[in-house]
């Protein structure tokens, strides 16, 4: 592999809870010398990182695991066949260490297996498999044994251990905060709370020790070295007063003991994140939804005509496949046999049905209704517009919003901070705290180290965003980046391109008028457009569909004016008024007076002679979509100023702009001057939100503050854009705002009460109000307070989900 060839791969992350561990692992990463670019990923759990080499993934594993956090990996032993010698050995390690996404690969040939650590999400065993058979060995895996167990699966079964570790520590907890509570004169309290608290600090959280151990090694901290520290002095300390209470008697104290704290404080902490996992998980299932519309196997027809039935990765260009009533279909293609109605509303967010005929393209995802057709095969796998989508959406919910490059800074302070004011809450004790001066200090100080709490503030905008932009995925509106959404809301001039954007894009005929109406003079006309190269006589055969055409004896392109065609010894024209005008036809009045009238209302006239008189006058249109008009009106009453930039005429542009009720346009207009006029609205103090279908509109895009493309435009288009709305609908463009203003709303509740809350609770909990009244607050109070400062940032962020 030569070294300017950049490799991109996925990690998924394990423990990483709030952007203070994603700092973490970020500037561990930057130590990686073979690693050129990487970021880490909150939302969807995991880091990215571009390497020269495949080696820097395991480096960039070892390093991440070093600082105390996981990566979800899958090992597997699996049995060789055709090994004969110990280099063949090597060679097959070698095949298999090659491929992208192996952490580690290490063969047995005494046994003849292979142990192998590898991403799930980068690679599968099969494909490994077929690495193993190209260097002339193989894998025995067995059919039907599930081998590649998904990501989703993976954080389940974590999920579930998770789970059971809350409910046995709150089952250890209950008797020994009772115990602590109300029997504390019973006999033998202090040991029976020692030997009920033990298994919950030492095994249900010895996690928090584990990753507060590793993260001290690096001279860092984060969450769990707040949770060991204030858990870990409350639990040595309980300790040391059971079996040494005389060394407090001796001096006339009472030997306090604190075992209920820290079991309370770990199983709390347990239960919150337990809660938290579930709501993060809640935030991503717009994804979720998206990643279940591809059938697990399709119908295929073999070239003898016979069907069967394969998996979707078995799917190659160029397959027929059958899709029965209801079925979802697996990839995107187009139709060959057949015809039905096709539900589109996972790409468009439009609940109507399409009729989808011959030579019509079908999508991956949509879901077929009554009927039943064959369609050719063209994209698949990562290829199809869901696969595109489903990135897309991944992608955007990972990247982070302006706001929160303040958010990491403050994360990145909050723990040595926090740590700063224990120490100094437990030395202002000792000095000014009287007889129980250390005791209470020592409370003090794991009381402020436990209900400090960076992850609500690292858990407020990610979690918005990601629930914003997946709420905006399930309407059709496709967003790229946090920006735009975070933008979106402040958005008051909105430039709209005309073809495309408010139109269909697509010229049809909208009015005929005939001298002499006859089905002969018809077949004239179309087969002379059949010849044409225009682009306008595609609207004339699309009207006036007639399979029987007829031969032509001479045709002619007039290059700007039209054509001329001899049919059965007659001369025929079709082009505009300027040809005829040119060859002395004769026009009647009332042909001159319609074209008049189609031309004021912005429509271009073709006109059909024969070689004395005009036939007919032909009025085509680009036709304004049904919800242009009305999502204009939308806008405009949201006091967002509109303007429509066209490259036609001055009178088609007039014409359109009474119709839609634009006052502010302009007419032929180059590429490079709608850029230009977003540049001047920037300039004027304008947020600009461009909206565009074509590659003329891309410098526009790249120029506007927030770039909007229509899905049914050009690929260019939706490049540039942040973006892109899959119906083309402009209704969306007003839904995307509202939900910009509720995401941004939401954001600023959670920064709100995440500050507020370490704000009034860190002095509280440091014993601020114990002078005026004798509060002092309880640690295990502080626990469940800390674990409840992160669920309900995450609860108010799904709250979005169910805003209209």
């Amino acid at each position: 592999m030569t070294t300017d060839q950049r490799i991109t791969f996925h990690i998924p992350l394990e423990n990483v809870e709030s952007e203070h561990c994603a700092l973490i692992v970020d500037k561990g990463l930057d130590k990686i010398k073979s690693i050129s670019s990487h970021k880490v990923e909150l939302n969807n759990n995991r880091a990215i990182i571009t390497a020269t080499k495949p080696e820097a993934l395991f480096d960039a594993v070892a390093a991440i695991r070093n600082l105390g956090y996981g990566v979800t990996t899958l090992k597997k032993n699996i049995p060789v066949l055709e090994m004969s010698c110990a280099s063949c050995a090597i060679g097959v390690e070698t095949a298999i260490k090659n491929q992208h996404g192996i952490v580690s690969a290490s063969v047995n040939f005494a046994t003849a297996t292979v142990a192998i650590e590898y991403l799930p999400n980068i690679i599968t065993v099969n494909e490994i498999k077929k690495a193993v058979q190209l260097a002339g060995y193989d894998l025995f895996i067995e059919e039907g044994n599930k081998e590649q167990e998904s990501l989703e699966e993976i954080h389940e079964k974590k999920f579930s251990q998770l789970k059971l570790k809350t409910f046995w520590a709150g089952l250890l907890t209950v008797p020994l905060v009772i115990i602590g509570m109300f029997f504390m004169d019973i006999p033998y309290a202090n040991e029976i709370m020692w030997i009920l608290s033990t298994p919950v600090v030492v095994w249900f959280g010895q996690n928090f020790f584990i990753n507060a151990w590793k993260q001290a090694k690096h001279r860092s901290a984060n969450m769990d070295t707040l949770v060991a520290l204030g858990t870990g002095v409350a639990y040595v300390f309980s300790v040391f007063n059971t079996v040494f209470p005389n060394f407090w008697h001796e001096r006339g104290l009472h030997a306090h003991v604190y075992f209920e704290a820290s079991a309370v404080i770990i199983t709390f902490i347990l239960l919150g994140r337990l809660l938290e996992e579930k709501a993060k998980g809640n935030t991503s299932t717009a994804l979720k939804k998206l990643m279940g519309l591809q059938p697990k196997s399709v119908t295929v027809i073999t070239k003898d005509n016979q069907q069967i039935t394969i998996a979707i990765d078995s799917v190659n260009e160029g397959d027929i496949i059958l899709v029965k009533p209801g079925e979802q279909i697996a990839v995107d293609g187009i139709v060959t046999k057949g015809n039905s109605y096709v539900d589109e509303s996972m790409l468009s967010g439009e609940p109507i049905p399409i009729l989808k005929k011959e030579h019509e393209k079908v999508y991956a995802g949509t879901i077929n209704q009554k009927g039943s057709f064959q369609f050719c095969a063209e994209k698949v796998g990562s290829e199809t517009m869901l696969a595109h989508i489903i990135k897309m959406v991944q992608e955007a919910q990972g990247s982070k919003a302006p706001v929160q490059k303040l958010v990491d800074k403050i994360a990145g302070i909050f723990v040595p901070i926090v740590i700063g004011i224990a120490i100094i809450t437990f030395v202002t004790w000792i000095i000014f705290g009287g007889t129980n001066g250390f005791s209470q200090g020592l409370i003090a100080f794991a009381t402020v180290l436990v209900i400090a709490c960076p992850c609500a503030l690292g858990l407020a905008t990610p979690t918005a965003i990601m629930v914003g932009i997946g709420k905006a995925a399930e309407k059709g509106i496709l967003i790229k980046d946090a920006v735009s959404l975070e933008l979106a809301h402040k958005v008051n001039a909105v430039v709209l391109d005309k073809t495309g954007t408010i139109t269909e894009g697509k010229p049809i005929v909208t009015n005929s008028h005939w001298i002499n109406d006859t089905t002969a003079l018809k077949q004239i006309l179309v087969s002379i457009e059949k010849q044409s190269e225009h682009p306008l006589a595609e609207a004339v055969l699309h009207h006036f569909d007639d399979n029987n055409s007829i031969d032509l004896e001479h045709f002619e392109s007039i290059t700007g004016k039209g054509v001329a065609a001899t049919v059965m010894g007659k001369t025929y024209l079709v082009g505009n008024k300027k040809l005829l005008q040119e060859k002395n036809i004769e026009i009647s009045n009332d042909l001159i007076a319609k074209a008049n009238e189609w031309s004021g209302e912005s429509k271009t006239v073709i006109w059909f002679s024969d070689d004395t008189h005009a036939i007919a006058a032909i009025a085509i249109a680009d036709k304004i979509k049904e919800t242009s008009i009305a999502a204009i009106k939308q806008l405009q009453e949201s006091g967002i100023a509109i303007y429509m930039l066209t490259g036609d005429n001055e009178t088609t542009a007039s014409a359109m702009s009474k119709k839609t009720g634009i006052s502010n346009y302009k007419a032929e207009v180059l590429p490079e001057q709608k850029a230009a006029f977003v540049k001047q609205l920037q300039n004027e103090g304008k947020i600009v939100a461009m909206v565009g279908d074509g590659i003329n509109d891309s410098t526009a895009l790249a120029q506007a503050d927030v770039s909007i493309a229509m899905g049914k435009g050009s690929d260019i288009a939706m490049d540039v854009a942040k973006m892109t709305i899959i119906s083309s609908d402009l209704n969306k463009i007003h839904e995307a705002i509202i939900l910009s203003k509720q995401t941004v709303a939401t954001i600023k509740q959670n920064l709100f009460w995440a500050l507020f809350y370490n704000v009034i609770s860190i002095p509280v909990a440091a014993g601020i109000l114990y002078p005026i009244n004798g509060f002092l607050l309880n640690p295990m109070l502080a626990g469940a307070a800390m674990a409840l400062s992160s669920v309900s940032v995450v609860s108010n962020s799904l709250r979005l989900k169910w805003k209209k």
